[in-house]
């Protein structure tokens, strides 16, 4: 391994003229993919910034005035709640109460006695 890297030094040293920078295809292209690679970062930035956050917020606006129409409807008609025999069905009390551990009294029914 070492005589490996002792060879291409040496190899490197006898092609270099003395006064002229050595530029291998390698390194050209090396240059032309990280200059391409900054002109598409720059692109992708400017619609991360431009398009993506202002859609973001567009979608936020319109999902917030969505609930907010949703609510008011729900406050209009309220939900009938129907006790079908099946539901709630328990052989026994939780150790806090009837409810279950996800119980939301604006959305599911009560247990009743």
């Amino acid at each position: 391994m070492a005589s490996r890297a002792l060879f291409n030094s040496q190899l490197i040293q006898i092609t270099k003229r003395p006064g002229v920078r050595y530029t291998s295809q390698f390194v050209a292209q090396r240059e032309a993919v990280k200059h391409h690679a900054a002109e598409s970062a720059e692109t992708w930035k400017k619609i991360c910034i431009f398009v993506c956050i202002p859609t973001l917020l567009a979608s936020g606006v319109n999902a917030y005035n969505l609930m907010k129409a949703h609510e008011k409807h729900q406050a209009e008609h309220p939900h009938e709640w129907v006790q079908y025999p099946y539901m709630n069905m328990r052989g026994k009390d939780y150790f806090w109460g009837k409810n279950s551990l996800f119980f939301n009294p604006k959305v599911n029914h009560p247990v009743e006695e």
